[in-house]
């Protein structure tokens, strides 16, 4: 899932689910770095885009977070 899929309606989700999307896109990108260091890797512009979109999510957990204290 990338950010195309990454709508609205993930961001009004729960904690809980935002953090488990974030361990899931973690564990994608951990899987990724490691084809491209084997060199097996044909889409490197997916790590990027990743690790955006794992930022987007830690964005809005913060901002979450932030705004309940």
């Amino acid at each position: 899932m990338l950010y195309k899929d990454i709508k609205v309606s993930h961001l009004m989700n729960s904690n809980d689910e935002l953090q488990k999307l974030v361990k899931d896109f973690e564990a994608e990108l951990w899987t990724l770095n490691f084809k491209k260091s084997v060199g097996s890797l044909d889409q490197s512009h997916k790590i990027r885009a990743i690790r955006r979109d794992i930022a987007r999510i830690k964005t809005e957990l913060n901002a979450r977070e932030k705004g309940a204290k």
